[in-house]
């Protein structure tokens, strides 16, 4: 599947043109945004449509789920779709369950949740792998896991389980407490994905998982993290230890 065909349907303008703007970026194309049901079905029946992005609530009615339940009942024509809602309520979500959506989740969206939901539900849909991930995407991080390309799927990583990640040329070595994985994606644009808090750049070709630092020796420009594994820290990052708290 080359170009993903995405049906939004959403009726407040701010979200659908921020779920628009994120999926142009990624290079999904939009089929139309409908914020009436009868749009949504003009747009399902007229347009070649791969999977839909559907709020609940269109004009305070859960008209959304009834718009599932349709196109589920089109023979030879349904297609995978994920809700996306404010609501909360246990009524609303058991209905909702009942169409059986490939995901159910509530806003504020996340980016990457959102772009990683919706290739696992073409994967599944369409009983395919890479979806829409090119060889150099193999990388998904929400708040507190990465999914990391391996093989043909994507395998769930704690971010707390990561000790540290090494550069080499283009591709970074992701360390754990019990694997190693290597990516293809510059240590720039990893460290902007993570959790500042939690990881520090020590070197040009390091970033540590702070947690795991567990001996820092400036002197010999070293730092000692768990599971007796070491990283490099270079003259420009030695104000590392200001994010440790320290007992002089």
């Amino acid at each position: 599947m080359n170009t993903v065909n995405v049906l939004i349907v959403e009726d407040t303008i701010t979200e659908s043109d921020a779920l628009v703007s994120v999926l142009k970026q990624n290079d999904f194309n939009i089929v139309g945004v409908a914020n009436t049901l009868k749009s949504a079905l003009n747009l399902f029946y007229n347009e070649k449509i791969d999977i839909a992005i559907i709020d609940i609530f269109l004009d305070e009615r859960p008209d959304g789920i009834a718009f599932a339940e349709t196109i589920n009942a089109i023979p030879n024509a349904a297609k995978p779709f994920i809700f996306l809602t404010s609501s909360t309520d246990r009524t609303i979500f058991g209905r909702a369950k009942l169409t059986h959506p490939y995901s159910y989740l509530i806003k504020p969206f996340n980016e990457l949740e959102i772009l990683y939901t919706i290739e696992r539900a073409l994967e599944k849909f369409y009983d395919q792998n890479d979806a829409f991930l090119s060889d150099d995407e193999n990388l998904v991080i929400g708040n507190d896991n990465l999914f990391i390309k391996k093989g043909k799927s994507l395998k769930k990583v704690h971010t707390n389980d990561i000790i540290y990640i090494e550069v080499e040329e283009k591709y970074c070595n992701i360390i754990t407490e019990k694997e190693k994985f290597v990516i293809l994606i510059s240590l720039v644009k990893i460290l902007e994905l993570l959790d500042p808090n939690k990881f520090y750049r020590t070197h040009r070709n390091f970033i540590v998982n702070l947690q795991k630092v567990e001996e820092i020796v400036p002197g010999d420009n070293l730092i000692i993290l768990s599971g007796n594994h070491k990283a490099t820290l270079s003259e420009k990052y030695k104000d590392i230890t200001k994010k440790i708290r320290t007992l002089k």
